[in-house]
């Protein structure tokens, strides 16, 4: 088996090699500056470990998760520009970069050529490749339609936020784990147990997001502190805030959520204040620790020898910062 920096290697030359030999420039060329900013590469590098759980040359669907890490970039294209994001890995974001109307195109491209990749795969398992990574992209703009939901409203609970980051995050790293055990042939359930796997991953992946907004480093997070706050995004911080404030703690908020005219680093000092004089932080954090738990369970029930499953484990916990 290789190791997730050989695989991580791999999915990072791939991307690298992408050719970008189609006209006009205009509308390749944001393409190509948004896969070349780099990023973790979570779901093609998961993808190729879960097929590396069964088979040994993950190379055989390079294309395939090269697709999935096109689609996911597609994603964030998209969502900056909806969000009005100026960075992204520390990097000017493309509607600001070149225009609105850019963003736009190239991001449907961009689209399309993920469907293109990732029709590269073998013909006896494309129905059932399709059918999964559709279903997944669906379920990928209903979580964005909520997300898009929540800003108006005051009221959304954790269990619909949950709901949200399930479908807008997690679902496509479930996808690329799935998907990858499909492509190696490994029994029906086993590829559930995979998606699970990456469900609660993802989930945990995507809470942790939510605390390095308020709590991360600049340099290592690739985007403003403070950016959700700024947004009024309903988060996991925000949410959970709102409920567990006394009165006074709760006008505070309210205020800054409603205030128009502000000082920007006061209301993301303020509120983060806030935040940790109600414990988000710990609530967020025991909340990512559940989610990965259920994710290991679901790992250890897939049907192979411990040994065979340490290396994805090991890079799960790397995903989330865990030492065990």
């Amino acid at each position: 088996m290789l190791t997730s920096k050989q695989i991580l290697e791999i999915v990072r030359q791939g991307v690298a090699d992408i050719p970008f030999d189609r006209r006009p420039e205009e509308l390749y060329a944001p393409i190509h500056y948004v896969l070349s900013l780099g990023g973790k590469r979570l779901r093609p590098a998961l993808m190729l470990m879960a097929y590396n759980l069964y088979k040994e040359d993950p190379r055989e669907i390079l294309p395939v998760a090269i697709g999935l890490e096109t689609y996911h970039n597609y994603t964030l294209l998209h969502d900056d520009l909806m969000d009005h994001a100026s960075v992204r890995r520390g990097q000017p974001t493309v509607h600001v970069k070149w225009d609105e109307n850019t963003a736009i195109l190239s991001g449907d491209t961009m689209l399309v050529m993920a469907y293109q990749y990732i029709a590269r795969c073998p013909d006896e398992y494309l129905p059932r490749v399709l059918r999964l990574f559709t279903t997944t992209a669906l379920e990928i703009g209903e979580g964005q339609q909520y997300d898009v939901d929540f800003e108006t409203r005051i009221d959304v609970t954790e269990e619909e936020y949950i709901e949200m980051i399930r479908l807008k995050t997690s679902v496509l790293l479930a996808c690329a784990m799935k998907m990858g055990a499909i492509l190696a042939d490994a029994p029906e359930r086993d590829t559930q147990l995979l998606y699970s796997f990456g469900e609660q991953i993802g989930l945990a992946f995507q809470l942790q997001d939510d605390y390095l907004d308020c709590y991360g480093d600049f340099e290592k997070f690739g985007k403003r502190i403070g950016g959700d706050i700024l947004c009024n995004k309903k988060t996991y911080m925000l949410i959970n805030a709102l409920q567990l404030a006394g009165d006074e703690e709760r006008k505070d908020l309210l205020g800054w959520l409603n205030a128009k005219d502000f000082d920007e680093q006061e209301k993301i000092d303020t509120v983060i204040s806030l935040y940790t004089q109600l414990g988000i932080p710990e609530l967020v954090n025991q909340r990512i620790a559940e989610c990965y738990e259920r994710g290991e369970q679901a790992l250890s029930a897939v049907d192979l020898p411990e040994e065979r499953k340490a290396e994805l484990l090991l890079f799960a916990r790397q995903m989330l910062g865990r030492q065990s």
